[in-house]
């Protein structure tokens, strides 16, 4: 498992969307210094990140020339020139049990649903959203295969049958975290109670969890969700990371059920599923250093999360992405050379990686 010190944290304070941050912390101070940011932790064995063959998951190799320098880095999927691709897909709930208090992805939403239902029924799953960018339709599609598609328009749109898709999720029974003393607390941040646990112990109890299911294979992609938590390293607050141990790539995301605030609903799935289609071994890299494509705009105002209804019942929050011409691909490379989803206009390596 990788140390404290191994951690790369995606975010500083927000320069944008700095108001309303205060007026939380102003009304509800924060139980530790609230700073929203992300993280990966380093993958165990990165040398696998060299032999895709073996584990199970479709890769494709994206290479390109910035200044002089090569980069090859290892997409899921298969190229935009070839067919679709399906990733199996594992959803884990996880109880967060600490200081005698428990946090539930069954908490029922304003919506009437659960945290864990609504999770599942997300763009990120469901094909629900028609989604159009600059005057072009994407697709009815799922939300990291629209922006897939996207980053590689000028292939895809001679390609349409072109997909990166995420099976139907198997949700397994829920795992009961009991945190102990010196490694979570209650708190408030971004004006919400939450739990407040240390990333390294939660790290932990995610490879045990991955090791007592032998039915999540390296060529599926294991989904952890904790609800009304943040993870914490040497301060708070982390809204989920990704990682792989061995060539099982995993990542969690944490479901904060108050609208508004740092990792609201899915805004965080969309954030950590994006940098696993786009880094899932963790090993790939660019002329910004790791090629972790949701850190450039999570610093935008309210965090980069962009409101899409799903069927007039229920409003997800999805974090804009950077494409490839943000980490130096021509600009040919995605649709009219957007270097986000959004089309946020940016430079190469503008907001770090």
């Amino acid at each position: 498992m990788s140390s404290a010190g191994a951690l790369t944290a995606g975010l500083s304070l927000l320069s944008v969307g700095g108001t309303a941050f205060a007026q939380q912390a102003a009304s509800t101070p924060d139980t530790m210094h609230a700073v929203p940011r992300f993280a990966v932790l380093p993958g165990t064995h990165p040398e696998l990140a060299a032999q895709p063959a073996a584990t199970g998951m479709p890769y494709w190799t994206f290479s390109y020339t910035y200044k002089g320098t090569r980069y090859s880095d290892k997409f899921v999927g298969h190229s935009p020139h070839r067919a679709a691709a399906t990733v199996p897909s594992f959803v884990i709930p996880l109880k967060i049990v600490v200081a005698g208090q428990t946090f539930t992805t069954s908490t029922v939403q304003s919506n009437g649903k659960s945290a864990l239902v609504d999770t599942t029924s997300s763009p990120i799953f469901q094909s629900e959203v028609d989604f159009q960018e600059a005057g072009v339709d994407l697709g009815t599609t799922q939300y990291e295969d629209a922006y897939q598609r996207e980053s590689f328009w000028p292939i895809v749109s001679g390609n349409p049958g072109y997909h990166v898709l995420l099976g139907a999720p198997t949700v397994l029974p829920e795992v009961t975290l009991t945190v102990p003393k010196g490694s979570g607390s209650v708190g408030t941040e971004f004006g919400v109670k939450v739990a407040l646990v240390d990333i390294n112990y939660i790290d932990g109890q995610l490879h045990s969890i991955l090791a007592a299911n032998p039915q999540i294979t390296a060529g599926a992609i294991p989904v952890f969700v904790a609800y009304d938590t943040y993870e914490t390293s040497g301060g708070c607050c982390i809204g989920g990371y990704h990682s792989a141990n061995g060539a099982q790539a995993y990542m969690l995301f944490d479901y904060i059920g108050k609208s508004g605030a740092f990792s609201q609903d899915v805004s965080a799935l969309s954030h950590e599923m994006g940098e696993w289609l786009d880094d899932p071994l963790t090993v790939n890299n660019s002329p910004c250093g790791i090629y972790e494509n949701g850190d450039p705009l999570e610093g935008d105002a309210n965090y980069g999360d962009y409101a899409y209804v799903v069927n007039g019942l229920m409003t997800y929050h999805l974090q804009d992405l950077a494409q490839p011409p943000y980490f130096g691909a021509p600009k040919k490379t995605s649709l009219n050379g957007r270097a986000t989803f959004q089309g946020t206009s940016l430079s190469v390596c503008q907001n770090g990686a």
